[in-house]
């Protein structure tokens, strides 16, 4: 039998990825092959495709023949016999195992999350990395207070949305800045009153503004260099500046001095494996993102969907931000 797989040779634009074929591989010790039903598209993934990591030890950028995707859920099709907390057939969900731009994935067991039946493959697979990264910047990088100000960028993104609606639950008073009317309106639909155009607003002058002139708590930004000053300036004494992404490009050197001369900020760059080492942490953060999401009380937007073949054009509607919510790739 044979597995479809995204990959790309060289680094580029959304041409070089290309969907090949090659032998259905059989699981090695500790891991479960798994048809994939759903799998998530992300800003990281463009990054990885254009090179963009290649230079960042983090990353560990590889270079040529790479898999893209990072998450999915589907369904255990074999597993190693000596794996004894899943089998074949369960309905799965995972974050962090490259090559998700598939019909199929090997993955390390321990990555493989049961999905409730109640939860559709579409589901998991959006809310899954995006909720699980906004579940830490919100709760444990800087667990929100209630009547903290907070702002949100790219607020109309998959993780965006998904910072409103947990800012929100904590109590927090929550500005939203997007790119356009259209996207504003998804902000509002999940209970964001204040939400900013960035090509109409003036960031620093209206934040204080709806503040009341003392600036936001915190930022939460995946947008990187080119929101970089605005969100230093926009906030309060002793605010925290939240970096989870660089979407514009990787912030450059800067004098640390500069963060006393703004009132004492706090800054960091947020990886959410560091907060979710401990595996109850990690197991309460999913048990939370699945029951808000099951019971209504935390809404996850599926934008498009695309045939795993048209992943190319996923990309290039996400890099001419196109999309608001989510995108999903469905083999």
């Amino acid at each position: 039998m044979k597995m479809r797989t995204i990959r790309i040779h060289a680094y580029g634009g959304p041409e070089v990825m290309q969907l090949e074929e090659q032998a259905l591989p059989l699981p090695g010790p500790g891991q479960a092959l798994v048809r994939v039903h759903a799998a998530g598209v992300n800003f990281l993934d463009i990054q990885e495709r254009r090179g963009d990591l290649a230079s960042q030890h983090f990353y560990q950028a590889s270079g040529i023949s790479v898999e893209l995707g990072l998450e999915g859920a589907g369904v255990i099709e074999a597993i190693d016999p000596e794996v004894s907390h899943l089998k074949v057939g369960d309905r799965v969900a995972w974050a962090g195992v490259n090559g998700s731009y598939a019909s199929h994935i090997l993955a390390p067991a321990y990555h493989l999350i049961p999905i409730p039946d109640e939860m559709s493959f579409e589901q998991a697979a959006a809310v899954l990395f995006q909720g699980m990264t906004a579940y830490v910047l919100t709760h444990l990088a800087y667990p929100i207070k209630p009547d903290d100000w907070c702002l949100v960028q790219a607020a109309a993104g998959g993780i965006g949305l998904l910072l409103c609606q947990m800012a929100k639950r904590r109590g927090g008073r929550v500005i939203g800045i997007t790119s356009t009317q259209e996207k504003a309106q998804a902000v509002h639909k999940v209970g964001v009153q204040d939400v900013l155009i960035s090509t109409l607003a003036d960031q620093v002058q209206d934040v204080r503004r709806i503040s009341g002139g003392q600036g936001v708590q915190v930022v939460y930004d995946g947008i990187g260099k080119a929101t970089f000053e605005a969100n230093l300036d926009s906030l309060a004494p002793c605010g925290s500046l939240l970096i989870y992404g660089q979407a514009s490009g990787f912030i450059p050197p800067f004098d640390l001095m500069t963060l006393m001369e703004k009132g004492s900020l706090f800054i960091t760059r947020v990886a959410a494996y560091h907060y979710l080492r401990d595996p109850q942490q990690a197991s309460r953060c999913l048990q939370d993102l699945f029951t808000w999401l099951l019971q209504g009380q935390l809404s996850v937007k599926i934008d498009r969907t695309y045939p795993l073949a048209e992943a190319a054009l996923a990309h290039q509607a996400m890099e001419q931000r196109q999309t608001s919510g989510k995108v999903l790739l469905l083999p």
